[in-house]
């Protein structure tokens, strides 16, 4: 069957420019985006019972734009002013240049990696003496967990935001021809919305072999899987798929 409509499961891009809308005009489909899943905030008082002090730390691990929303609010809400020679690693230079919402980006000190884990990773071992705080949500991957411990980093794990199911009640009766999928959690909230949801004609796409996992556990038929060697990317995955099913017998 031809794909004529995606939904990703995540917000729409800022701005006009992602690969998901070029996506649309090379492979004439409609992409619409709807977060499956949502960020809530821990208060201050179960932040406490963690018994974290932020200021013993001397570096945070960004791994996400909600790690430094979180970690500033956790700070204010704290009373904690932080301090200037406080260091950023950041999982990316967009999650990077995003700390600028709450400091002066060239006074600070921020580094970044290239997107993945472990480009991130040659960055932190470059400053093993650091003290590292990992804000992250009660859901979140062991990845760089593992690999901090496996380094011999000090690092303190803060939980300061936790990972939700959206409501999606109004997509009861909405279609479409490939769900993409980027977590377990997305799984988990497609089946907490829509209980008896049928995948039918539904291709379903993953981004990570966690993900892939969930899918697979779920008892739905993947179709679209990535990254792989050949779609090192969901939206090259996506393109190579459409372009193979869409083309005219």
């Amino acid at each position: 069957m031809k794909v004529k409509t995606i939904l990703v499961t995540q917000p729409k891009p800022e701005g006009d420019k992602s690969p998901y809308f070029d996506l649309e005009k090379k492979c004439k489909v409609k992409v619409d985006f709807r977060p499956f899943i949502q960020i809530d905030g821990i208060s201050g008082l179960e932040f406490r019972k963690q018994k974290v002090n932020i200021l013993e730390h001397t570096a945070v691990i960004i791994t996400s734009r909600s790690s430094i929303d979180h970690y500033f609010r956790m700070c204010k809400e704290m009373r904690v002013k932080v301090p200037e020679e406080m260091k950023f690693f950041c999982i990316s230079e967009s999650t990077a240049y995003y700390i600028q919402k709450y400091i002066q980006y060239r006074k600070r000190k921020v580094f970044y990696g290239s997107q993945t884990v472990s480009a991130l990773m040659e960055v932190i071992t470059k400053h093993r003496d650091e003290t590292f705080l990992l804000p992250c949500s009660d859901i979140h991957k062991e990845e760089i967990a593992e690999k901090l411990e496996e380094q011999q980093i000090k690092y303190t794990r803060a939980v300061m935001y936790r990972t939700v199911a959206a409501n999606l009640k109004d997509l009861e009766n909405v279609n479409y021809d490939v769900l993409v999928f980027f977590s377990p959690s997305g799984i988990k909230s497609l089946y907490k919305n829509f209980p008896k949801f049928k995948q039918n004609k539904t291709r379903i796409a993953c981004f990570g072999p966690t993900t892939a996992e969930s899918v697979k556990e779920a008892g739905l038929k993947l179709d679209i899987h990535a990254p792989t060697a050949k779609a090192p990317s969901m939206t090259m995955a996506l393109e190579q798929y459409i372009l193979s099913v869409n083309k005219a017998k």
